[in-house]
């Protein structure tokens, strides 16, 4: 193809400005998600992408494809938002000592928690580099290196595209993508550890795990978790390690009973996910929290349940459910 009709080809796309942003919507979702941890300030920055990018149109010289050129806005967009802002971590990022189960729950609402994002929202080349827990660790980085690492590792540019993207030098590029992997190395996670797919004895196990809520059968969710599980709750500081605390945590603190806590299964960030929804004195059920799990192999090693009831209508849950709701339960 001829620089001519690369260039020509770009234009027609411009032409279309929503079918262009059809087109880019998801990815570039997905990027500012992995840029700023909040799917709020994502949209936000997406649709300011296609501003700058609207207004710069007529300018554009097909020096990349559009996918590229946009990419570069994006990121720059990006890096500008973040400039002064606090990092978005999960409670387990924060450095503090696990919990006991019996100590006082303490609430932080004045902290930017790392939100979830649903799958229907983003679209990624490849599900582990949307998970909770990569993410989380990219909020650890400045932001710099956040936007190289992403560049470099998950959209596979290489040191030069990312140099001219950032207004940088290759050697720059390299020098901060080498801290960065430093950073995720110290966490024990790189965009390279696929999640494959959910295998049958997976999904039975979820199954299994939906009906231990539903029965409130704390043995069986402490058999399904992994022995070293941990669990967090945003806007709550507290987290937890181990089977057993989390399973006292249950079993103490939390208010359901049995047939109390019907879920709903959706996916969030690449994985397995659950609106946990509590009994009120009426009889009907309301949302609770959102459940993130982490699986390896046929047990759960981590779950994020994030109290923000406003996420059920972000993921397309009902807002609530009848008294007489029967969770769907494997035979």
């Amino acid at each position: 193809m001829t620089e001519q009709t690369t260039t020509s080809t770009a234009t027609d796309e411009l032409a279309d400005f929503d079918a262009l942003a059809g087109r880019y919507q998801r990815e570039l979702m997905a990027h500012c998600y992995r840029m700023s941890g909040s799917v709020q300030e994502a949209e936000d920055l997406v649709q300011e992408t296609f501003l700058r990018a609207w207004k710069a149109s007529a300018g554009f010289q097909g020096r990349s494809s559009v996918r590229t050129w946009l990419y570069k806005i994006a990121t720059n967009v990006c890096l500008t938002n973040l400039e002064g802002r606090p990092k978005r971590p999960l409670p387990t990022g924060l450095g503090t000592a696990d919990s006991r189960v019996g100590d006082a729950l303490d609430e932080n609402t004045d902290i930017p928690w790392l939100e979830p994002v649903p799958d229907a929202a983003v679209e990624v080349a490849e599900r582990d580099t949307i998970r909770l827990a990569f993410v989380a660790a990219l909020q650890h980085l400045p932001a710099r290196q956040r936007a190289v690492l992403i560049l470099r590792d998950v959209l596979r540019w290489s040191a030069a595209e990312t140099a001219t993207a950032l207004d940088t030098t290759t050697a720059a590029v390299n020098s901060a993508l080498q801290r960065a992997h430093a950073q995720l190395g110290e966490r024990q996670l790189t965009p390279d550890d696929v999640t494959p797919e959910l295998s049958s004895d997976q999904q039975r196990m979820l199954d299994a795990y939906l009906e231990a809520f539903w029965r409130k059968d704390v043995d069986t969710i402490v058999k399904l978790l992994a022995f070293d599980a941990t669990w967090d709750m945003p806007p709550f500081t507290n987290h937890y390690r181990g089977a057993q605390s989390i399973g006292e945590l249950i079993s103490n603190q939390c208010p359901g009973g049995y047939e109390d806590m019907p879920m709903v299964a959706t996916t969030a960030n690449g994985q397995p996910a659950f609106g946990l929804y509590m009994r009120q004195p009426e009889g009907h059920f309301e949302p609770f929290h959102l459940q993130v799990l982490d699986v390896e192999g046929e047990r759960v090693r981590h779950v994020t349940a994030f109290f923000d009831t406003e996420l059920f209508e972000r993921f397309g849950l009902p807002s609530q459910l009848p008294a007489d709701y029967r969770p769907t339960l494997a035979t």
